[in-house]
């Protein structure tokens, strides 16, 4: 295993002295970058608040903090400075206070900061606006500056927040720690945690943090925002103030498969029900977002029930009289979040577009798409003045706020929080290449080089296969799968977007339903076929495939119908057995969509796609790595696959990651993963 070495617990104010040569970009390097967030313009369009969230090692987890920049690039500030971690800006709309998150308190509660011009270094002490029981999240301010909006954790039958307190203090006496849960319990477990009945609820609350909160999702068996990880996205006062929209899916035992999520109405005060929006449309509603005139409500809607990665359509709904209409039709994209422009004319989304997640402008009155920025990985577009606010990234740049004309014109950044750390590392160049794949249709996928390339020399290469398996390899800087770890390392990078990615039309992503081991596995061997004949400096005779989900699932796959192409696998997380996987999984709707129903009623299809069937022909050198806490694709499925290395003689480890769910999250984890991962392709490559 590669030998150790200190990070250090980096801020702006401490960064360390730049080394006379850069040095390979490692897992330390991606650890110390700084990561940037919900960026949030002032009322006025002068300043931008932001969280930066920094790696400390020590505490073994990320702390954010809240900071603030001029719409110009000037006047970086740090605005919060506490041990605790403080997130979730929102301004009055007066610009003179933001609201946040903290845990300053013990709990997570909403503060409030006082932020007049030129402020700097904390230079008041924020105020303490809600003191409940229970953890606060999703804050949002109500535009006309009278209700907090959030989301507690509370019993959905339950008609106070203290009601739950009290049934909560009643378990925690008793001593038995068994939890019964009925038939129609729903998500018993979801993720990585075992319900306890809980639900999140969406409450509103006078700005001055008295009175009682008011639950608006009151008696709803279900979760808003939805878990584990919807957000303010999934709900929006309208601009007087008066009405909140919020997604929600109330399925009761169906939850685990069904993807009917519904938009609601409620008076912003609970003053009647919500009333159900969207009741017609039995698949995916959500993401509301209000016109500045308050006269429409946009929306984000899927059409086929029980499938999570339909296209996303944008929907208008005009409030007076309930008529609706789809915006932008022809333009086969499934944008991932919306917003007005201020005078109403214009939607801005990113949406997924061949290898990069552009910012896009959709004509309300015409539907006409326009691309105002191009390459990377745009985040969190926000309307500011003339101008639009957003996170970018890259292949080889964290996210770094720019803002952009409202035209597309003049791209320019006003973060660099990273610049001294990229300085100071040596990343591999990436290019975006493609091929014929499966059906000769057109694939695409990266190649990236190892840092300190050098003309005729030959490299191993780390072959990635993404997850999903709707998902892709994007233009993007990834925190557990950044190519930079490997090409620092000494190694080339491949990755291709099979049959069922994102980003390339719905026909594309629906490709895959039902095929698991056919057209991607064809794309992924034409595929590194097109990189090798593209780059004769890649060694393809030293070379190991590595991949997550269902990365890791076609890891398994490739055992046993690719098993002489690799010196080596790495099987992250993934499925080896569709039968149990299927009884055991959470989420049903996923494994019912994909293999076409539930496995009694499907057989067939989920054992032609079953690794399990084929292992009498493994053969490869494989590193299994799994979660404890991974119920999407339990950790016995990662115990299969070790076992069949075992049994088998097969050279195998397995690297058990008790406190880690579907991802590996915690820092010191991160650096045992890449270590282990690195040590295990030194061995067979090196």
């Amino acid at each position: 295993m590669r030998k150790l070495f200190p990070v250090l617990f980096l801020t702006l104010a401490a960064v360390p002295a730049l080394a006379a040569e850069p040095h390979p970009f490692s897992v330390h390097d991606l650890l110390a970058m700084q990561r940037i967030t919900d960026p949030q313009p002032s009322p006025k369009g002068d300043r931008v608040a932001f969280v930066l969230r920094v790696t400390d090692l020590e505490a073994n987890r990320g702390r954010t903090d809240l900071w603030l920049v001029n719409a110009d690039g000037g006047g970086l500030t740090r605005l919060t400075s506490d041990p605790a971690s403080d997130d979730n800006p929102r301004w009055a709309p007066d610009g003179r206070s933001l609201y946040f998150l903290s845990s300053r308190s013990g709990s997570n509660q909403v503060w409030r900061l006082p932020v007049g011009p030129g402020a700097a270094g904390d230079p008041v002490q924020p105020v303490q606006i809600t003191h409940l029981p229970f953890d606060v999240a999703n804050l949002t301010v109500s535009p006309d500056g009278s209700r907090l909006a959030f989301s507690l954790e509370v019993f959905p039958d339950c008609a106070t927040v203290a009601c739950t307190k009290d049934r909560l203090d009643q378990k925690a006496k008793t001593k038995a720690s068994g939890q019964l849960y009925t038939a129609d319990a729903g998500f018993f477990r979801h993720w990585d945690a075992w319900s306890q009945g809980l639900r999140n609820h969406l409450f509103t609350l006078p700005v001055s943090g008295e009175g009682e909160a008011v639950d608006l999702t009151r008696g709803m068996n279900a979760d808003s925002p939805s878990r584990p990880y919807g957000g303010t996205e999934e709900f929006a006062f309208s601009p007087d103030g008066r009405t909140v929209v919020f997604a929600a899916r109330v399925a009761g035992r169906e939850e685990p498969w069904s993807t009917n999520f519904d938009l609601y109405s409620v008076p912003a005060d609970g003053s009647r029900t919500p009333e159900n929006l969207t009741k017609a449309n039995l698949a995916w509603d959500t993401q509301p977002a209000f016109s500045p005139d308050g006269k429409t409500l946009a929306y984000l809607a899927m059409s086929r029930p029980g499938f999570e990665a339909d296209r996303f359509r944008i929907r208008l709904r005009d409030l007076a009289t309930g008529r609706e209409r789809v915006l932008a039709e022809a333009w086969d994209r499934s944008p991932e979040g919306i917003v007005f422009s201020p005078d109403g004319r214009t939607l801005y989304a990113a949406a997924p577009d061949v290898g990069q997640v552009p910012l896009f402008a959709i004509d309300v009155a015409t539907g006409k798409v326009a691309r105002l920025v191009a390459r990377g990985h745009v985040h969190e577009p926000r309307p500011m003045g003339d101008r639009i606010v957003f996170g970018l990234d890259t292949l080889t740049s964290p996210v770094e706020l720019f803002t952009v004309g409202r035209d597309g014109s003049g791209v320019t950044p006003i973060t660099h929080v990273n610049q001294e750390a990229l300085a100071a590392v040596r990343m591999g160049e990436s290019e975006q290449f493609s091929f014929k794949g499966a059906n000769g249709d057109t694939v695409w996928g990266w190649i990236t080089r190892p840092a300190g390339f050098q003309e005729g020399k030959k490299y191993p290469l780390a072959f990635l296969i993404h997850g999903g398996p709707q998902g892709s390899f994007n233009n993007e800087f990834h925190y557990r799968w950044n190519p930079q770890a490997y090409a620092g390392a000494g190694y080339a990078v491949v990755s291709v977007d099979f049959h069922g990615s994102t980003g390339y039309g719905q026909a594309f992503t629906d490709a895959i339903r039902m095929d698991w081991g056919g057209k991607p596995l064809v794309d992924l061997q034409k595929g590194l076929a097109a990189a090798l004949a593209r780059s004769p400096w890649i060694d393809g005779t030293r070379a190991c495939a590595l991949g997550a989900s269902y990365g890791g699932f076609m890891i398994n796959w490739i055992q046993g119908n690719w098993p002489d192409r690799f010196k080596c696998l790495v099987d992250h997380d993934g499925t080896f057995d569709q039968r149990m996987m299927y009884y055991s999984t959470e989420e049903l709707w996923f494994p019912e969509w994909e293999m076409g129903g539930p496995y009694w009623k499907n057989p067939e299809m989920y054992e032609r796609n079953n690794p399990a069937r084929f292992v009498d022909r493994w053969k490869t050198p494989m590193l299994v790595v799994h979660g404890g806490l991974d119920y999407r694709i339990p950790v016995t499925q990662g115990i299969a696959s070790f076992n069949v290395l075992q049994r088998k003689g097969i050279p195998g480890e397995f690297l058990y990651l008790p406190d880690e769910n579907h991802w590996v999250l915690k820092p010191a984890n991160s650096i045992l993963w890449h270590d282990t991962v690195l040590a295990w392709l030194d061995r067979w490559l090196k």
